[in-house]
C-alpha cells in the first residue's frame, strides 16, 4: 500500500522537484500539526491568506451555516446570492466612495486579469505599465506584467503592449502618457523582497496617472486586511487606486479574490460586448460568506491596531550580524541574509524546529515574515529564538 506520500509524487502535479513534503493532520490558531501532534509555527500564513490563523471558529461556522443553505447555483453576476451581496455591501462601506463595484473572482491572479481588460475597455487604450520584480500571478496576463524576466521567457509570446519602469523611482513616472492604459503596481512590493514605496513617490504616481487619464491599479493581494497596520496598504500614502485588487486573505482561508472600481468604471464590461469578463466560479457563496466572517473578526478584534507592535518586537529581536537587513511594514517583514544558499539553510533548520518560514521569489537571499495576525509577543519571541538558533547553527 503506497503512502500518502507517494500518492502525492505519482499523481498530484508538482511545480518544483523538492517540494517540503510536509503532511498535516490538522490547524488551529498560529500552528498546524502533523500525523504526531508536532506543532508548527505558521510564520507565513500559508503565504498571506491565514491573517486570522488557522480554523477560526467564527469563520469555520459561516461556513458551514452557508453550506447547509447552498453552495453554486449560477455563473457570477446573474443571481442575487446573499453571501456576495453582504461581503461587496460590507467591502464598499470601508473602501473611498470612488470604490463601488466589487467583481468577486476565484483568486488574485483572476482578478489581475479582470482589472487589466477593464482598463484596456474603459480607456480604449493598449499600454500597460508594470514594475521591475513585481509579482501579480502565473496566469498569462499576470505573468506578462511580472518584473522578473527569469520566471516568464519560457511562455512567451505574452502580452503585447507592456512596459516596466523602476519602482519608488520618481524619474521613471514620465515614461507613463496618454497612451498608456493602466498602471498596475504592488502598494507594497511583496516577492521582491518587501520593498515600501515612498509616501512622496506613491502621490506623485496618482498625480501623474491623473495627468494622462491612465487608470491606476493596486494590488493588494498580499498587503490589505490588516497585515501593513492598516486596512488597506493605500491608506498609508493618502491616495486611492481607480482599480484595487484583492485575494489571499480575502477569504479567510478560503479561494475569493477581487478586483473593485468606479460604478462608471466597471460598467464598460456590460455591453459591446456583453459580458465582457465571466467567471463560473467567482464569488462561490461559501467563500464569500467565509470572507464576511473573517473581515467581521478582524474588525471586531482590532487586530490591525495590534500590527505595529508586534513589527516592533521582530525588529528588536532579530538581531545578529549575519542579519544584513529588515524591511517592511508591520507584520510583512523580509529578513535579508548574505545569499540564497545560507538563507535557504537558515528556513530548513526553522522548519525541522517546528517555525515554518520561506523566501521570496525575486530576492532569494531574503527570509519571509508575514504570520497570522493573532500572533502573540510570547509566540514571537519563541519564533525569533528559533531563527536565531538556525542563524547560529549555520555561522
Amino acid at each position: 500500500m503506497p503512502t500518502l506520500r507517494q500518492l502525492f509524487l505519482a499523481n498530484n502535479a508538482q511545480t518544483t522537484n523538492f517540494p517540503l513534503l510536509l503532511e498535516f493532520e490538522r490547524a488551529e490558531g498560529l500552528y498546524m500539526y502533523n500525523k504526531q501532534e508536532k506543532a508548527y509555527m505558521d510564520l507565513i500564513s500559508g503565504i498571506g491568506v491565514s491573517n486570522l490563523g488557522h480554523s477560526n471558529p467564527y469563520v469555520v461556522n459561516a461556513i458551514k451555516e452557508q453550506v447547509d443553505k447552498y453552495m453554486h447555483l449560477m455563473v457570477y453576476g446573474e443571481y442575487v446570492q446573499t453571501p456576495q451581496v453582504r461581503f461587496a455591501e460590507k467591502l464598499i462601506s470601508l473602501l473611498p466612495p470612488t470604490l463601488q463595484s466589487v467583481y468577486f473572482t476565484n483568486s488574485g491572479a483572476e482578478a489581475v486579469e479582470g482589472a487589466l481588460k477593464l482598463a484596456k475597455r474603459f480607456t480604449g487604450r493598449q499600454q500597460i505599465m508594470a514594475f521591475y520584480n513585481s509579482y501579480h500571478g502565473s496566469t498569462h496576463g499576470a505573468l506578462s506584467v511580472m518584473g522578473n524576466e527569469g520566471f516568464k521567457r519560457a511562455y512567451r509570446p505574452l502580452l503585447p503592449g507592456v512596459t516596466f519602469i523602476n519602482f519608488n523611482n520618481i524619474n521613471d513616472l514620465d515614461k507613463i502618457t496618454d497612451e498608456t492604459a493602466c498602471v498596475i503596481v504592488e502598494t507594497i512590493q511583496g516577492e521582491a523582497g518587501i520593498r515600501i514605496a515612498d509616501v512622496a513617490y506613491m502621490q506623485a504616481l496618482r498625480a501623474r496617472c491623473n495627468e494622462t487619464g491612465t487608470l491606476l491599479i493596486l494590488d493588494e493581494i498580499q498587503a490589505a486586511f490588516g497585515r501593513t497596520g492598516k486596512l488597506f496598504a493605500f491608506e498609508h500614502y493618502d491616495i486611492a487606486p481607480d482599480i484595487l485588487l484583492l485575494a489571499k486573505a480575502l477569504g479567510g482561508g478560503m479561494p475569493v479574490g477581487a478586483f473593485i472600481a468606479s460604478d462608471a468604471v466597471m460598467s464598460v464590461i456590460k455591453e459591446n460586448p456583453i459580458l465582457g469578463h465571466i467567471t463560473t466560479f467567482g464569488g462561490h457563496p461559501v467563500c464569500c460568506a467565509a470572507g464576511l466572517a473573517a473581515l467581521e473578526v478582524l474588525l471586531n478584534e482590532n487586530l490591525s491596531e495590534t500590527v505595529a507592535d508586534k513589527e516592533t518586537l521582530f525588529k528588536q529581536l532579530l538581531v545578529h550580524p549575519a542579519i544584513k537587513e529588515i524591511r517592511g511594514k508591520g507584520l510583512m517583514l523580509a529578513v535579508e541574509m548574505e545569499s540564497f544558499e545560507f538563507n535557504k539553510k537558515v528556513i530548513d533548520r526553522c522548519i525541522e524546529n517546528g517555525v515554518i518560514t520561506d523566501w521570496f521569489l525575486h530576492c532569494s537571499n531574503s527570509m519571509r515574515i508575514a504570520p497570522p495576525l493573532i500572533i502573540t509577543p510570547d509566540q514571537i519571541k519563541k519564533a525569533c529564538e528559533v531563527i536565531l538558533e538556525a542563524i547560529n547553527y549555520h555561522c
